[in-house]
């Protein structure tokens, strides 16, 4: 069977970087945008013209522009880049058009021209519906600014919003986190992802949380950060309180109201082709992976050779099925597997399946491998046991 393919669009720019974020991502001036988006929309061109060639003529069936904060670039410049994606490839029918964006970047102006360049969905970054919280992120803007443009994109006819949110924050309780989801709740978006923070090298939260990360993961109890039962009730509190308002939960993070998942995201567990344009932007194409450059003077001065290029074995394609589509709450397809690979799944790992079955963190469902419960909650431990 053959592979859909998506392509994903990063611009790394942003107003300021946020202090948790571990994202390929920086402040950019408008000359460097203007030289980068340029450059952007060279890359996609010439990609589309050499799948032609190559007679790969597959419809892109989701484009993800992803950041940084997308929603920085100006009308034009995201419109020269949506007419360079509809020049160079044959966009599928109602395909999933995503743009990430941030309160206090959107303008009426700009969400009107995104409808017209064809852009259908949103995914607007709020993390925290505590202006406290929010301060202590290093975000842009408060509650009332990101409810000033959500409120933009519905009266600009956005029909599909997901909003990111992210728990476990400095300070944060169970009940300011509980205030952060019905709040949200409230304006009822379509979708809603809901993080935990992690502590990433190479940030400011990292030079100044570490040992704070370090000390809950010894099960001590922490100074800054929420303890790790009181992380749990967030946790808890998430998958009820989105249960009981309707939304489905269909990956570790990710709930959706019914037929609006992530069709995007779903394809990069499922394994499907994708195409990645951009500074340090990665694909998957025909079981190879691959990534840009992260180092923008070489990516606006040189040619764009491909890094970190990695030929996938069959046991390799095998254990990402795995691990990746077990991330989604239906599972690993297995008759798909079989199909695929031509031997079934148990042939291959029937001694992690069992014993991950008596211990409770896998269960069949039909045609399906995927995460009890309980296997949610250790879904780390469990994808680790497939490589």
């Amino acid at each position: 069977m053959e592979k859909k393919l998506e392509i994903y669009i990063h611009i790394p720019f942003c107003v300021k970087k946020c202090r948790y974020c571990d994202f390929l991502s920086f402040p950019g001036q408008e000359p460097l945008i203007r030289a980068y988006a340029d450059r952007l929309a060279e890359e996609i061109r010439k990609k589309g013209e050499e799948l032609r060639i190559a007679g790969d003529l597959r419809p892109v069936c989701s484009v993800f522009l992803g950041g940084g904060t997308p929603s920085i670039l100006e009308v034009e410049q995201t419109g020269d880049l949506m007419r360079a994606v509809r020049e160079s490839f044959t966009l599928a029918e109602e395909p999933e058009i995503t743009m990430e964006c941030n309160p206090g970047t959107l303008t009426r102006e700009k969400l009107s021209a995104w409808r017209r360049a064809g852009i259908g969905r949103l995914s607007i970054g709020l993390q925290s519906a505590s202006d406290r919280e929010l301060a202590c992120l290093g975000r842009i803007h408060t509650w009332k600014e990101f409810e000033e443009n959500y409120f933009l994109a519905r009266e600009a006819g956005f029909s599909n919003i997901n909003v990111d949110l992210i728990s476990a924050l400095l300070e944060q309780t169970p009940q300011s986190w509980r205030q952060t989801l019905e709040k949200v709740l409230k304006l009822e978006p379509e979708h809603i992802s809901a993080y935990s923070l992690i502590i990433e090298e190479g940030t400011p939260f990292y030079e100044i949380y570490r040992e704070d990360a370090e000390r809950r993961e010894r099960g001590e109890n922490p100074v800054f950060l929420p303890s790790e039962e009181e992380e749990r009730e967030m946790y808890r509190d998430t998958e009820k309180l989105l249960g009981e308002a309707g939304y489905g939960r269909y990956e570790i993070s990710n709930y959706a109201k019914r037929g609006y998942a992530c069709r995007h995201n779903i394809g990069y567990w499922e394994r499907e082709d994708y195409l990645g344009f951009g500074l340090g932007a990665a694909s998957l194409y025909k079981n190879t992976r691959y990534r840009n450059t992260e180092n923008l003077e070489r990516y606006l001065n040189e040619d764009r050779e491909k890094e970190e290029i990695q030929v996938l074995s069959e046991k390799e394609q095998m254990e990402e099925t795995m691990f990746l589509g077990l991330r989604l709450t239906e599972g690993v397809n297995l008759k798909k597997f079989e199909e695929e690979f031509g031997i079934p799944c148990e042939a291959v790992f029937g001694e992690p399946v069992e014993r991950l079955t008596k211990q409770g963190l896998l269960r069949r469902n039909g045609e399906r491998l995927c995460l009890t419960e309980r296997g949610l909650d250790l879904a780390n431990y469990v994808m680790a046991e497939f490589v």
